[in-house]
């Protein structure tokens, strides 16, 4: 087996183990992603992680284009096709046959119970994510600050998000 080959290979398992504890979606995963990445394969430091997350929650789609930018630093074009296929296919495939499944138990009240049981779940997932998120990118005492800034204003304030990017990238490029 070449080593190109190993590395889509373990890029397909994580993403693939990855992909069917992704409850609450892609961003409920970071930390689980972040320590594939870094931690067990060290295909890449805590700030490049940050920064491909940034990148691609920046651009316009689904949270998951965070996993086709991993993959595409891990092994190029085919790292980007395996990593997306691996994360989206098994979710899709699940959420799919859940959707059939759950048009027929509509009224089970196990089924609403167990349904609002994964919401403190998701929320702790996802709350985790930008726990490791804001550990990656505390390299200076503004990026914490900007960090801090940005939950705040995202959480107290009816403005869009977007804002928070134009401020931090403005406040990174001249101070950082």
């Amino acid at each position: 087996m070449s080593e190109d080959s190993g590395v889509l290979g373990q890029l397909a398992l994580g993403f693939l183990a990855i992909s069917l504890i992704a409850v609450g979606g892609g961003i409920a995963v970071v930390p689980e992603m972040n320590r594939l990445v870094v931690d067990v394969h060290g295909w890449m430091s805590d700030a490049r992680f940050a920064q491909l997350f940034a990148l691609a929650q920046a651009a316009p789609g689904p949270n998951v284009l965070v996993v086709g930018l991993i993959g595409w630093h891990v092994a190029g074009i085919a790292g980007m096709l395996v990593a997306t296929l691996a994360m989206t296919g098994p979710a899709g495939l699940l959420a799919f046959g859940f959707s059939r499944m759950r048009s027929r138990l509509a009224g089970a009240r196990w089924l609403r119970v167990t349904e609002r049981g994964l919401v403190p779940v998701a929320v702790g997932l996802i709350f985790s994510s930008g726990v490791i998120l804001t550990q990656a990118a505390a390299v200076h005492w503004l990026a914490v600050a900007i960090s801090l800034g940005s939950t705040l204003f995202v959480w107290r304030s009816e403005k869009s998000p977007l804002w928070v990017l134009a401020v931090g990238a403005a406040l990174g490029a001249i101070f950082l």
